[in-house]
Formats: structure tokens, C-alpha cells, sequence
């Protein structure tokens, strides 16, 4: 692997490892070891190219995926258990802060838009 292209590699194999697992708990040990990398170097790249924290991107594509099925009409209590959050709340308080409203509001919100 040339040292030129190494963290754009490191880091598509940490995205694509975060996407098949996000239902579950994923720590930086494990992304750096899918990425070849130590763990203190595996961060600082994931934070420089991607821009977040490694977890707060892992949060956004399990927000991801509790958007699809909320729209799907999967109970919240079921979703947060499915996307790799601890409960309800714990989902709520992501989704919120991802998305800038509660699960509940983005239903009404995706209702009133299909319904116009």
C-alpha cells in the first residue's frame, strides 16, 4: 500500500466496517485494527477527513437508519434496540441532536409533507 493513498484506504475500510456494524458496539480498538493503523492515528485521520469523532459518525449512520425505519413504521422502542442505541431515550436524545427533532416530530414532519 503507498503511504500516499494509506489513510484514504484506512478510512474506507473503517466507514464500510461501520456500516455493516452499526447495530452493535464498535470500539476505536477495532476501527483501527480494520484500518491498519494505531488507534491514536486512526482517530486524528477519521477526525481530519471526515470531520467528526469516529463516534459521532457512528451515531449519525444509526440516526440514518432509524429515520428508514420510522418511515417503514417500526415502533420507536424497537428501532432504538435495532440500531445499536440502549433504549428510546437514548435514541431520542441522538436523533435530536442530529437531526434538530424528536423521532415523533420527524413522523409529523413526514407525514405533513406526504400528505401535501
Amino acid at each position: 500500500m503507498n503511504t500516499v493513498n494509506a489513510p484514504a484506504t484506512a478510512l474506507r475500510n473503517a466507514l464500510a466496517y461501520m456500516e455493516a456494524n452499526f447495530d452493535r458496539s464498535v470500539s476505536l480498538a477495532e476501527l483501527a485494527e480494520v484500518s491498519a493503523l494505531s488507534v491514536s492515528r486512526f482517530a486524528a485521520v477519521f477526525r481530519q477527513q471526515v470531520g467528526l469523532s469516529p463516534y459521532k459518525y457512528l451515531c449519525g449512520v444509526r440516526v440514518r437508519r432509524a429515520q428508514t425505519l420510522l418511515l417503514a413504521g417500526v415502533p420507536g422502542a424497537v428501532v432504538a434496540t435495532e440500531v445499536g442505541f440502549f433504549d428510546q431515550s437514548h435514541l431520542a436524545r441522538h436523533f435530536k441532536r442530529f437531526c434538530g427533532v424528536t423521532p415523533s416530530a420527524f413522523l409529523q414532519q413526514a407525514k405533513a409533507l406526504e400528505a401535501a
